[in-house]
């Protein structure tokens, strides 16, 4: 058993490199709880991405549209890892009403779940926490074959057998925690002793017995689902030795995340910089749902960051017709500070000038062109404006003295360059459509 191996192997230099620095420590159990969070708990369906499992945890920031009972599950599976956490520290033995206990903190409270009645029909039952199940939970395989659990009345006397053979387990000279975390885990789940929240719970257990030996907790990856499913369906064959080796195989990636943190090494992983820009995306959808208040500040870093280049955009390419027109007459006003006549006056000095205002009410900006250069086109005239106006907690821009603005965001929310080219190309086809419908007339009437 090669892993089995390796995993002792990596134990015995984790060991000697203790006692390892507690704030290195702290930083390290970190990760390893908020990866055990979501993933045991994505594991069973629940619909919180990482991001959202950090932003709950940490910040206390819940997911928009998710359903109550996902985050109750999240931070209840928390509550239990750290109460491990906690426990594993003394001599705290593992009995059934500790096993109760972790139950309901990892499913909270009471729900409803569909059923079926024996005769097949829908129903709907009662999941119920910290006891153990009252009816079966037998599950249909993918080949439409039963898999039986335990049944209600046997889950009593095979849960006290199981903790006397993990009483006995321990007490052996040669004591394998790894062998006996693994084992333990793939006889809690053939019992299935609870209505709901079985796998979670085995795999809580699993790490209480291997941190009470100076082991990291394996995370079973949310990704690995498959192979997850595949040992423990190979323990059913009778093969339980493919189950423990999958466990093992994952204890030494933790095993070795666990080390370099000692050494002072990054304990990040290949795909932990996905884990924070899902973090920075949630978060930044949070932000978006708070308002922020005009004030001089804000509107000044969204005209710059984001509104003087669209504003330069709208201006440029309306500028562009010009050469079609006898006249134009352009002009801006910012409130009632500043008013541009041209534009390469706005140019010279908008920047500049924005650091002159104190009061922020509105931008207009406008094009009158007039008389069409071609002969018998010269009555044509068009007019193009766009208004931007600032209100106490939301910005609205307003084409062409339009009753509806086209876009209303918060402050924290910028034009994005989509959004600026679109705005725009449409102000350029209505121009563009304008034009070609006068010249269409002009034809038709020739």
């Amino acid at each position: 058993m090669e892993e089995i191996l390796q995993a002792l192997a990596l134990k015995q230099q984790l060991d000697n490199l203790r006692p390892i620095n507690k704030e290195q420590e702290a930083r390290i159990m970190q990760k390893f709880r908020l990866d055990w969070n979501y993933h045991s708990n994505n594991l069973e369906g629940n619909s919180l991405t990482y991001g959202e499992t950090k932003a709950l945890l940490f910040f206390n920031i819940t997911a928009q549209g998710k359903p109550l009972k996902d985050h109750l599950e999240v931070t209840g599976h928390n509550e239990a890892i750290n109460l491990v956490i906690d426990v594993v520290k003394g001599d705290y033995p593992l009995t059934q009403n500790f096993i109760r206990e972790l139950h309901i903190l990892v499913l909270k409270e009471p729900y409803q779940v569909d059923a079926q009645t024996p005769d097949g029909n829908p129903t709907k039952k009662w999941v119920q926490v910290g006891s153990y199940k009252t009816s079966p939970n037998h599950v249909q395989t993918k080949t439409g074959e039963m898999f039986y659990f335990a049944t209600p009345e046997e889950t009593p006397a095979k849960m006290a057998d199981l903790m006397d053979w993990y009483a006995e387990k321990i007490e052996d000279a040669d004591v394998n925690p790894i062998l006996i975390a693994a084992e333990f885990h793939y006889k809690f789940i053939t019992i299935h002793p609870f209505d709901d929240g079985n796998g979670r719970t085995a795999r809580i257990l699993m790490n209480f017995i291997l941190m009470k030996f100076g082991y990291p907790p394996v995370i079973i990856k949310t990704e690995d689902k498959a192979n997850y499913f595949a040992a423990l369906q190979l323990a059913d064959t009778g093969n339980v030795e493919a189950f423990v080796n999958y466990i093992a195989q994952n204890l030494v990636r933790s095993l070795e995340i666990m080390i370099a943190g000692a050494n002072g090494e990054s304990i990040e992983e290949p795909d932990d910089i996905d884990k924070e820009i899902a973090l920075l995306e949630k978060k930044l959808i949070y932000f978006e749902t708070n308002k922020v208040t005009k004030s001089k500040k804000v509107i000044s870093l969204l005209i710059n960051d984001f509104l003087h280049s669209f504003i330069n955009k709208f201006i440029s390419d309306i500028s562009k017709f010009a050469k079609l027109y006898k006249e134009v007459d352009f002009s801006m006003s910012v409130g009632d500070d500043i008013f541009y006549s041209d534009v390469d006056e706005y140019n010279d000095k908008f920047s500049k000038d924005l650091l002159e205002i104190n009061i922020f009410k509105r931008i207009d900006i406008s094009f009158y062109f007039s008389n069409l250069r071609q002969i018998g086109f010269e009555d044509i005239d068009f007019s193009s404006a766009l208004e931007i106006d600032f209100d106490i907690n939301t910005y609205s821009l307003i084409l062409n003295n339009d009753i509806d603005p086209i876009s209303k965001k918060n402050y924290n929310l910028g034009i994005t360059k989509n959004e600026s080219d679109k705005i725009v190309w449409d102000e350029v086809k209505r121009h563009t459509a304008f034009i070609e419908q006068k010249i269409s007339e002009k034809e038709k009437g020739q």
